[in-house]
Formats: structure tokens, sequence, C-alpha cells
């Protein structure tokens, strides 16, 4: 049922979707005798489909989540294993043209593969099922093999886990593979802006993680965070991206699923 909820109520409530459906209605409200209502419901949904897509506000809500975990420190020692979590490739994609097919954060792959090379005594997880409400039996895991033997890492070191639908499932799905004991140390590497709700969820499971974040959206000074785009169509992509992750959080956190509601390096 949450993960229903969460595909659905989740993607309505991304300000762009949301925003756009408000001017649907206001266009709609136009033709009735609630003209002047819809005209307004117009004008605000285009302005503020113009602030998500040209403001500094999609920098603001992805800064504090990205920052949020510092680079991982190599002078920790070896880790036991690497965790990559899924969500750069289109498992649909992949099977329609039978290739892999990586469309976003492929950040995820390429630092998970520098890793593996780097500590070849380690364990390699990548965990991706299918994040769509209706899907057909293609999984991300079923491409990454070939994406991480490419780079150069042997199809033996490779634990696949399919089954996983959101970061949840990815967490509990992982430790049953896993099996972590006392004392190893066990890296995962994600996007920086999921770092927390990512953490917050292995740390529920019983799994404690060390974050190696990558992929970064925004940079680190104050020029760069508060500037304006040339382009909506970035600002729109940060602005939901970072408004789904605090959805996301604040879920999480109500449903008890995590124990804190912006989890950081300290374990709450």
């Amino acid at each position: 049922m949450f993960f229903v909820l969460s595909k659905t109520f989740g993607m309505m409530l991304l300000p762009t979707n949301f925003l756009i459906g408000l001017g649907v209605v206001g266009a709609l409200l136009c033709a009735t005798r609630y003209s002047r209502a819809g005209c307004k419901l117009m004008i605000a949904a285009i302005l503020l489909l113009a602030l998500c897509g040209f403001s500094p506000l999609g920098n603001l809500l992805l800064y504090p989540l990205e920052s949020r975990f510092p680079a991982w420190n190599a002078a920790a020692g070896a880790p036991d294993g690497i965790i990559v979590l899924g969500g750069p490739i289109d498992a649909d994609l992949s099977v329609a043209h039978g290739v892999p097919v990586i469309r976003s954060a492929p950040d995820r792959i390429v630092a998970g593969a520098e890793l593996a090379r780097r500590y070849p005594n380690a364990r390699i997880i990548f965990t991706g099922g299918s994040a769509n409400l209706i899907s057909n039996d293609a999984r991300e895991a079923d491409y990454a093999g070939a994406i991480f033997e490419s780079l150069g890492i042997d199809k033996a070191r490779l634990i696949m886990e399919r089954r996983s639908r959101n970061t949840y499932e990815n967490a509990v799905f992982t430790r049953e593979l896993a099996l972590p004991k006392p004392g190893e140390h066990w890296l995962l590497v994600t996007s920086a802006y999921h770092m927390p709700r990512s953490i917050g969820l292995f740390r529920k499971a019983d799994f404690p993680v060390q974050a190696y974040p990558v992929d970064w959206r925004v940079g680190t000074s104050a020029r760069e965070i508060l500037s304006f785009t040339t382009t909506a169509n970035d600002g729109l992509a940060r602005t939901d991206t970072g408004m789904r992750e605090w959805v996301g959080l604040l879920a999480y956190w109500l449903t008890g699923k995590t124990s804190a509601f912006l989890p950081g390096p300290t374990p709450n």
C-alpha cells in the first residue's frame, strides 16, 4: 500500500505536475461561471512554474541534502562490501533495445566500479528492481551486471538484488543478501541528495553503512547555490528532485521506516 500511495500521490505532488494540473483546472474553469477564479489559478500556476524553473529554489532544496554527509574518508580502511543503489538504468528501455540503457545518475555505477577495482576483496551488491507502479519483468539488476563487466569488474564478484521497488526495500532485501557481520564496514553508493534518506533506511533495517555520496547536482559556493538558471527544464528538474526527496524523508519518518526526519553522519 505504501508503494502504491508513494507512486500516485508522490507523483501528483511534484511541483511541476501539481502546477500543470492547477493550470489545467484553471483553464477548464475559464469556460464556466467561475472564469475569474479560473484565470487567477492559471496566472498563479504560470508564475509558480516560472519561480520553480528559473529561480534558485531547486538548489536551495537540494543543497542541505547534498551537504549532509561528507565525502568518504579512505583512511578508515578497506571496506568489506560495497552497495550500489539502483536508479540509473531504465529497465523497460533496456528490454526494448536489447542493451543496458542508463538515463540518470551514472556516477553511482561508475563510482561503484572504481571502488570495486580499488578494493578487490570487497563484496559488490547492486540493488535495484523496478520502481514502476505497473511493470513487466524487466529489472535494473538484470542489466547492471553487463555494465559492471564492461567496466572491468568480474561477474563472479557481483551480487544482484532485483526484487526491490523503492529505497526501503533496497535496504531490507540487501541486508538479507549481505548478512553483515558485526564489525564489518560497508559502503553505500548513491546520489548525494538521496544519501540522508538511504542511510536512515539502512540504519532502521539494522544494516549500518558508511556514506559514499556521488552525483552532486549543486555547487558549494553561495554564488552557485543562489544562481538563477537560464533553462527552465533544469530548474524544474532540480525542484522536483529536491521536493520528492524532502517529501520522501517526511513520509518514511512518519511511517516509522526511519528513526530521524533528516538522518545525519551520527546515528540518532
